[in-house]
Formats: C-alpha cells, sequence, structure tokens
C-alpha cells in the first residue's frame, strides 16, 4: 500500500519581536537541514507574525501533502497546547480533507536540560570572579501560564537544574500571568544570602518576555551591588533542541504520542480550577493571526462561524477563564477578574518596580 505524502508542520506562538521571528525561521532552517529532503518543512504562526498556520499548512498541501504531522513549538503545554493549536488545526483539517496528526509539546527531557546547562555553564565562565557553586542561586524563568500543570513544570526544571548543577539553591519563577514575576523573585533571592544569582530563562526564543526578564536582572544588578548576577541565555536552535522536534514528529509516525493529562485542567478537578473542568476546545488567537507584520492585519483569509459578535472595534481581548490567584501580591495586575471582594495589588497603591509588576 502507497503511503501517504507526508509533510512537516512545526507550529509557532509568534512574536511581535523581528528577532524571536528570525531565530524560529532559522530553526526550522535547521530541521530542513537535517530531514534532508526526507519531508517537506512548513511552519507557521498562531498570533502577531506570519506566515500563520493556516498559510504553512496550505504551502505544504500545495506540495501535494495528504498527511501533516503538526509539532508545537512549545516547552510546556498550556492553553496554547491544549487548545488554540489542535482548534486551528482540526478546523484545516475537516475544512480540506487533509490528516493532520498533532504532536506533543516538546516538554521536559534530557537533552533540553543538557542545553540548558550549557547555557549556564557559559554565562559562569564568561565571569571574571570565582564563585563556587555552593554559594549560588539559580533562578529559572518561565513564561508563566493560568495552567497550573505548565507552571509546576518551570518549577520542575528548577530543580532539575538545580540538582544536576550543585548549586546552593535553586528557584522558580515567572514572566507573566503567574506569580511570582521574575522582580520580585530575585528581591527575594537576593535576601538568601548568595554571592551569584543565576537568571536562566526557559525558553526557546528571545522576544519581549526575554527582554522583560534580563531587564529586571540589571535591575537587581543596581539594588544589590554586592551580588554577581548572571545572564544565562535561553534554548534557541541548539542542535539538540532541533532533534527535539524531530523526535516528537517521529512519534507522530511511529506511534501516538500522548500528551500529559493527569494534571490537565481541563480534564481533571485541580483545586481552585474545577470550574475549567470540559471546557470547550476553541482557539482565542483567530483575531490576531499575524497581527503586527503589516500584512493584511485585519483579514482573516479563512472563514469562520462566531458565537460572539464580531467587529473589528473590539479590543481582541482573549477572554480566557479567570485566573483564581489574580489578587496574588506578587503577580501581574494585568491578570482579569480577581476573586469577589479582594482587591488586585494595583488597588494597594504597591509600586510596579518594586512588585515586579508590568502592564
Amino acid at each position: 500500500m502507497t503511503q501517504p505524502k507526508t509533510g512537516l508542520m512545526i507550529c509557532g506562538h509568534g512574536s511581535r519581536d523581528a528577532g524571536a521571528v528570525a531565530e524560529f525561521a532559522r530553526l526550522v532552517d535547521g530541521i530542513r537541514e537535517r530531514l534532508s529532503g526526507h519531508w517537506p518543512v512548513a511552519y507557521g504562526y498562531l498570533e502577531f507574525a506570519r506566515p500563520i498556520i493556516r498559510e504553512g499548512l496550505d504551502s505544504l498541501r500545495e506540495e501535494g501533502c495528504e498527511r501533516i504531522l503538526a509539532v508545537p513549538g512549545l516547552l510546556f503545554a498550556a492553553g496554547h497546547a491544549k487548545n488554540d493549536m489542535p482548534s486551528v488545526l482540526n478546523a484545516y483539517a475537516s475544512e480540506h480533507g487533509v490528516e493532520v496528526r498533532y504532536g506533543r509539546e516538546l516538554g521536559i527531557t534530557p537533552k533540553l536540560l543538557r542545553v540548558a546547562v550549557e547555557r549556564i555553564e557559559a554565562a559562569e565562565n564568561a565571569s571574571p570572579r570565582a564563585i563556587s557553586r555552593h554559594d549560588t542561586l539559580l533562578l529559572v524563568v518561565g513564561r508563566g501560564s493560568s495552567d497550573p500543570d505548565a507552571n509546576a513544570n518551570v518549577a520542575k526544571v528548577a530543580r532539575l537544574l538545580g540538582e544536576s548543577l550543585g548549586v546552593g539553591w535553586s528557584m522558580p519563577a515567572y514572566s507573566g500571568v503567574t506569580f511570582p514575576l521574575t522582580a520580585p523573585a530575585l528581591e527575594r533571592a537576593a535576601r538568601l544570602g548568595f554571592s551569584r544569582v543565576i537568571v536562566f530563562p526557559w525558553f526557546l526564543f528571545t522576544g519581549i518576555l526575554v527582554n522583560r526578564i534580563y531587564q529586571a536582572v540589571d535591575e537587581a544588578k543596581a539594588a544589590y551591588p554586592h551580588i554577581e548576577f548572571l545572564k544565562a541565555s535561553y534554548l534557541n536552535d541548539h542542535p539538540l533542541v532541533v532533534e527535539t522536534f524531530l523526535e516528537r514528529a517521529r512519534e507522530l509516525v511511529s506511534g501516538s504520542p500522548a500528551m500529559n493529562c493527569a494534571l490537565c485542567k481541563y480534564r481533571e478537578r485541580l483545586p481552585a480550577f474545577e470550574h475549567q473542568v470540559g471546557e470547550p476546545q476553541v482557539s482565542h488567537h483567530h483575531h490576531v493571526e499575524g497581527i503586527g507584520t503589516g500584512i493584511d492585519e485585519h483579514h482573516h483569509d479563512h472563514q469562520h462561524a462566531h458565537s460572539h459578535p464580531h467587529t473589528h472595534g473590539h479590543d481582541h481581548h482573549h477572554h480566557h477563564a479567570p485566573y483564581p490567584h489574580a489578587d496574588h501580591p506578587l503577580g501581574p495586575r494585568t491578570l482579569d477578574n480577581p476573586p469577589v471582594g479582594k482587591e488586585t495589588p494595583g488597588e494597594k497603591g504597591e509600586s510596579a518596580v518594586k512588585r515586579g509588576g508590568s502592564s
């Protein structure tokens, strides 16, 4: 039996940062080089950059691909991996009669941990100071999500890297949405008495959030000059990152990869997140596909039905479910719907600089 022509689709989140978009494209070039023409490769973004995911799928279909292996370019599975991307892919498959197999997120793997160790060691080696790892605190900063399962993975990475490196202490922090944010985490880290703090962003690429993390490190340096703060680089297009993408693609051919659903807030009744069990799988990003690229920003090249009024006078809010800890004093002021009767940090009059928040 003749096998259908197969193509590989790399699905990115997208960024307003041109550097991040360029780095993602270089990663895809690395994947193409490794495959050596075995599969045609395309890519697309969920929002804020072109091509969008549908355009990448179009290019593979135009090459005659009847089966598309779609790998999310995401480190952890939260709303984008669990809802937004599969919604786009399922709608496309139904519309065009093409088979789309959706892979799992990159996750926590020995390969990615090895890349992280390399980045951290490079930051240590660039310092002129000889400071023991026992006198070093490692702060691992993740994206931050309203999904507690994804946030817990950042804490797991911090612990795994802390044990691998043998540092005196390791802590997780987040660039947004949840707590603690980078700046208040750095403030607390400075109080623990270590001579060196290494900040490692558990991110694939640069962008607004990584720049915000590094800015917080610069502010901590100024506030605590007696402590050495080092900025480690993010994962980027390291060969082992490329290999991890290829592993996710191969899984789609050799078997059925299973996303970790044991702690999924859409399937299990996690404390404080019970209201999201069984929430419909709907992409929140169709309004912003390609926005920020300057190319037909408000034009959608596909048809879709809406269950809500759609005029382009709206503000493109995603209308996510409320996050139950929106009033946390170490979190950002931008979270939606704090619990009734509780003040947000902004209402308490705390400064964004002191809290580490940003609008």
